[in-house]
């Protein structure tokens, strides 16, 4: 059932993590029933915000991004959390031996796509892009994440407790990892004039290497 996990993993994660393992569903239709439509809800949520809302800094005027440009952040966006969730899921699988399990890769997806839900469900904040606001709120969603996955590895990866603590703090690191590779690609493709373009005056995003 579409999303039918939702709710249980904010309610009572433990008992869903246990549902989850028991569906052992494919990463297809982890994919088609999870990932696909929430990690929808950032990029479409920033796309409307930069758009038609905008930001603004101080009392300067208000900022929005060009419709062109915006799409293509969002399209991009878009396509980096959906191949995200499989290389953590992959990586997820591919570690499982190193701490005694063998299980299927699609057991390893459905771990970081679930464990992900909170980060994909406060994207709805980009609707109104204030950093400051989307920082407070967007922390404790990130904890709850963590939270997730450090409950959910041992029930879905079958390992101990202790071994899932171990196991998720690895899975952390390469989270953080992957997170650093988007910022420094991001980084680089605004150094080439790849960028976001305002409607305002002040045209082209600058290069952060001046």
């Amino acid at each position: 059932m579409f999303l039918s996990h939702v709710w249980g993993l904010f309610a009572h994660p433990a008992q869903e993590w246990e549902d989850i393992r028991k569906e052992r569903c494919s990463v297809g239709k982890c994919y088609c029933s999870h990932v696909l439509f929430l990690a929808a809800i950032p990029a479409i949520s920033g796309f409307i915000g930069t758009t038609q809302i905008g930001w603004q800094i101080g009392t300067s005027e208000v900022k929005m991004l060009t419709v062109e440009s915006a799409l293509m952040i969002a399209i991009a966006t878009y396509v980096t959390m959906l191949v995200a969730v499989f290389s953590i899921g992959w990586m997820i699988h591919w570690m499982g031996k190193t701490y005694g399990t063998e299980q299927e890769l699609p057991q390893g997806i459905a771990l970081a796509a679930f464990s992900a839900t909170p980060m994909f469900l406060i994207g709805l904040m980009a609707l109104y892009p204030v950093l400051w606001l989307n920082m407070i709120v967007g922390m404790p969603a990130l904890a709850y994440s963590i939270y997730l996955l450090y409950t959910g590895l041992p029930t879905m990866m079958k390992v101990t407790k202790e071994q899932g603590f171990l196991f998720a703090s690895a899975v952390l690191g390469v989270g953080l990892v992957v997170l650093v590779a988007v910022m420094a690609t991001t980084v680089i493709l605004w150094g080439y004039g790849i960028g976001p373009v305002f409607t305002s005056s002040l045209g082209a995003f600058p290069s952060p290497f001046g």
